[in-house]
């Protein structure tokens, strides 16, 4: 059979195999016995098994047994000690230059270190961090070192531009600001730590879309790292990451011992062909990412993390009055919305005028405990229009896709589509929420009321939901124009009133789960009217499931 199978005779891992799969265990009880001391004969060394056949019966399944258990003591302690040689040992730096057994973080053998991966040149200029002072030890403060290689970068603008490296380490740092025709690439095991200490965030004006500071009145917190009326930038790198520490901040907040609304981690303001790119960011004190009334964004390959819980208002990405924008490949995971889109606060935003619009989102997988996967408002006073979100795993959150608005927001939403959405173990799937009273102040207009249409939803599919869907439109502010089609959701909740409506018109293509409430008009696939909808204003919304 060996020779058949042109494998070496000598692979004892070959021969017990064989063993096994073409000989039946015989039912007499002496002839197991022999089949087991067979296998053990045939995986010692030949020089072994002849002493072993001198040996009497007992004696040679001693002598087998003493070899197996010998071979597989032998075999334990070699791994064991073969272990010892990847782990508990830590990587150093020494004069910028990654040294020891084991370097940032990835295994060695026999000291030999797989090399960091090689810096791309991005910009005519390549520039390090370390030749402007910066010490990567987690200790010394490097907000000077960055701010002088962005002056230096902010030269080169005719000329291409400059490209600043990170190298490995950590860098702790104040915020900074960034400037056009930049490139900010951090390496391989390297991370930027923001100060805990708030004297150190400086204070800005609040956005003028909001009149105040979202959480607190006055001026507000800047971010880590800012940058407003540039052009061309980039924060890209091997996965390095972004760290705000907020941790200090979320307890601040929660005791209420902060006098201004905390700062995103990454702000981007009036700017235009911005990139984010192949970066972790984490722990933001406030919102993770938020570009600001920009142009021609792309955020791709983003990891964004904070605790699920007493993270408060870590939003992931919240594109706010943006156009023409790509956010697609990320993993999120925070302690508010994944993503949310917004466009300016009651009357500010309405005075403001800049609607986000124009955004694709796709390929992502996200998660939200307390908030929802992707929402689009409630700050949505300057229009948000033409979304498409496609694409989209949902895990483990409280809600999949949310639509929030209120009386006094004004402005629109509208042309929404959402395609190959996955919910699994959420709360509530689909929801949209016309009552979301939150406001800047009390002179918000009472009879701004935004207008809601245009939403198409396909290719919905999940389990463990227990409310596929939410829709609480209300007199003043209808709901129109809602579509589903090709929808099937596993349910965890047997209560009827799972398919919740109120105040809401639209159609159903083909057959769907759970059955849609009687707003809808039925059609089947070829377009055929069915069913027509039966006119309902009572609300049939129960927050209580």
């Amino acid at each position: 059979l060996l020779n058949q199978r042109k494998i070496p005779p000598r692979d004892p891992l070959y021969v017990k195999s064989t063993y096994l799969t073409h000989h039946k265990p015989p039912p007499c009880e002496s002839n197991k016995q022999t089949n087991k001391q067979t296998m053990v004969e045939t995986l010692l060394p030949s020089r072994f098994q002849s002493h072993l056949q001198k040996l009497d019966p007992k004696r040679r399944l001693l002598t087998s047994t003493i070899a197996s258990h010998k071979t597989l003591l032998f075999a334990f302690l070699w791994i064991a000690a073969f272990a010892s040689v990847f782990l508990w040992q830590r990587p150093s730096y020494i004069g910028g230059y990654v040294v020891g057994p084991v370097a940032g973080g990835r295994f060695t053998v026999f000291g030999k270190v797989k090399p960091l991966q090689p810096v791309p040149r991005l910009r005519p200029a390549v520039f390090d961090l370390k030749e402007f002072g910066g010490v990567g030890d987690g200790v010394a403060v490097n907000t000077e070192a960055f701010e002088r290689a962005v002056v230096e970068i902010s030269k080169l603008g005719g000329g291409g531009g400059g490209q600043l490296n990170v190298p490995p380490g950590r860098w702790l740092t104040a915020p900074f600001n960034l400037t056009s025709h930049m490139t900010l690439f951090l390496a391989e095991d390297c991370e930027i730590l923001g100060v805990e200490d708030e004297k150190f965030w400086p204070l800005m004006p609040p956005l003028p879309s909001y009149g105040y500071g979202r959480e607190r009145p006055g001026p507000r917190y800047g971010s880590l790292i800012h940058g407003q009326n540039l052009k061309d930038v980039v924060i890209t790198g091997h996965n390095g990451t972004i760290n705000g520490q907020g941790q200090s901040w979320w307890k601040k907040h929660q005791r209420r011992l902060l006098n201004n609304t905390r700062g995103p981690l990454v702000q981007i303001m009036w700017s235009s062909d911005i990139v984010i790119a192949n970066v972790t960011l984490r722990d933001s004190p406030f919102w993770t990412l938020h570009p600001y009334d920009c142009k021609n964004v792309t955020i791709r390959n983003v990891t964004i993390l904070a605790p699920v819980t007493g993270a408060p208002n870590t939003d992931g990405i919240d594109p706010d009055s943006c156009e023409d924008m790509v956010i697609e490949d990320c993993y999120i995971s925070t302690g508010d919305d994944a993503i949310a889109i917004k466009s300016g606060w009651d009357q500010f935003g309405i005075a403001y005028g800049r609607p986000s619009t124009n955004i694709l989102i796709r390929n992502l997988i996200v998660r939200s405990v307390i908030s929802a996967g992707v929402s689009i408002g409630s700050e949505m006073s300057g229009g948000i229009s033409n979304v498409t979100i496609e694409n989209l795993l949902i895990w483990n959150s409280r809600r999949g896709v949310r639509i929030k608005t209120a009386q006094g927001r004004g402005g629109y939403i509208k042309n929404i589509t959402y395609k190959n959405v996955t919910l699994d173990n959420v709360r509530v799937g689909i929801v949209i929420k016309t009552d979301y009273n939150e406001h800047a102040d009390d002179n918000y207009d009472r009879k701004a009321y935004p207008t809601l249409s245009g939403f198409s939803f396909s290719g919905i599919h999940g389990q463990g939901v227990r409310v596929p869907v939410r829709i609480h439109g209300s007199e003043q502010i209808p709901v129109r124009n809602v579509t589903f089609r090709d929808m099937s959701v596993g349910l965890t909740y047997k209560k009827k009133h799972i398919f919740q409506c109120s105040f809401v018109k639209g159609r159903v293509i083909g057959s769907i789960f759970p059955r849609p409430c009687e707003n809808f008009d039925v059609y089947d696939e070829e377009g055929r009217l069915v069913k027509p909808a039966t006119e309902s204003t009572v609300p049939d919304i129960d927050y209580d499931i």
